[in-house]
């Protein structure tokens, strides 16, 4: 990181007026929605197949004072696939800890440090080699926080946040829960691969 401390390819800021009138996101790809601990095995050697991962995680919002949930949701995306493990379903799993404990991939999100602590709550992990995009894209000139934002700068395209206050604990999760669900782990993903892109000239 240290060498890319000069480079300032994008504005440092958006306003959220000017986010509002951007057209959606486009990105695609499978949704593969997993919640029973049978399926783990073979998303999770699906995934080992890429170089990089898109990470994210949902926890059903709280709306009393002194009441807070789990993790509900784990986002895990390659480039064409995402796989959304339901951990309210499938309860603690050593093969998805042991992935996440995995340093040989890479692993991208953003706040991760707040996701660590509500997986936390689910089972006992330490993730391994996971970059943090609020602070890699600094080295690029960007001083916003939010995915939507960063996402916004870069790709002049804004991600819907309608359904991030759903319940993500509902028997059985909408169309419009998964997309939302699986973008984030996707634009996390392309995030970093286009300011790899923007490093290597490709």
């Amino acid at each position: 990181m240290d060498t890319l401390t000069q480079l300032n390819l994008f504005p440092d800021h958006i306003e959220k007026a000017r986010v509002a009138i951007l057209p959606p996101c486009d990105i695609k790809g499978d949704i593969v929605l997993i919640d029973r601990a049978d399926d783990v095995p073979s998303a999770i050697r699906r995934l080992r197949q890429s170089d990089v991962i898109g990470f994210d995680t949902e926890t059903k919002p709280s709306f009393k004072r002194g009441i807070s949930y789990g993790v509900s949701l784990l986002q895990l995306a390659d480039r064409t696939t995402c796989y959304l493990f339901r951990l309210n379903k499938l309860g603690p799993n050593a093969e998805l800890r042991d992935y996440l404990e995995d340093g040989s991939q890479i692993k991208i999100g953003l706040s991760v440090q707040d996701d660590f602590r509500s997986l936390s709550r689910w089972m006992p992990v330490r993730p391994q080699n996971f970059i943090e995009l609020q602070k890699y894209v600094r080295a690029f000139g960007i001083e916003e926080m939010s995915l939507q934002k960063i996402y916004a700068i870069i790709f002049r395209q804004k991600i819907s946040k309608r359904q991030q206050l759903s319940n993500w604990e509902a028997q059985t999760l909408t169309p419009a829960q998964m997309l939302y669900a699986a973008t984030d782990a996707w634009a996390c993903l392309r995030i970093y691969l286009e300011l790899q892109r923007r490093i290597h000239g490709q």
